[in-house]
């Protein structure tokens, strides 16, 4: 999936050292937003196994892990993800994202969004997608929001982030042809 600043694809394993890289430079600004992660998360070993675990669930159709890469350079910036994707009388996935913070705020997070929703309506035939983002994070409810995504609720309590459990704004986007 190719944009004007941006491109997805599949993570390989030679993204392994990137994506380390990334998450190590960017613990403390993602785990603010994450859930809790497991100190050999930051090892080189987690990462392979976890791209081939993607790999694995993406031939399953039961998950989508993408990386967020610069067109111009080919630098991984972040990642996103389609999850808890549903088939049958559903037809929805979760939708999660992580933009390195030095490339925060340069539109790269929407772009990659509205990528992905392209992608799960129009590959995927989707119905519905859904994200859950904690009502003080105000970049993210309004990259959701410039992807098309409108505002349904609060979940109380929904995700369990540095040993707290935390609000969460929902947000959803429907398939404009169904």
């Amino acid at each position: 999936m190719i944009g004007d600043l941006i491109y997805l694809r599949s993570f390989q394993i030679e993204d392994a050292e990137d994506l380390l890289l990334m998450q190590t430079q960017n613990k403390l600004f993602f785990e603010q937003y994450s859930m809790m992660r497991t100190n050999d998360f930051y090892s080189m070993d987690y990462q392979k196994q976890m791209i081939k675990q993607f790999s694995q669930l993406k031939l399953q159709g039961i998950e989508f892990h993408f990386g967020i890469f610069l067109n111009d350079t080919d630098q991984l910036i972040g990642t996103i993800d389609l999850f808890q994707l549903y088939r049958g009388s559903l037809q929805s996935a979760m939708i999660g994202y992580f933009i390195s913070h030095a490339h925060n705020g340069n539109g790269y997070a929407t772009e990659a969004c509205k990528l992905l929703v392209n992608y799960a309506f129009s590959n995927l035939k989707l119905h519905r997608l859904e994200a859950g983002v904690m009502p003080r994070n105000l970049g993210s409810i309004r990259v959701l929001e410039k992807s098309g995504f409108h505002k349904e609720g609060i979940a109380r309590k929904n995700v369990r982030i540095n040993g707290v459990w935390e609000d969460h704004q929902v947000l959803a986007c429907l398939n404009p042809n169904d």
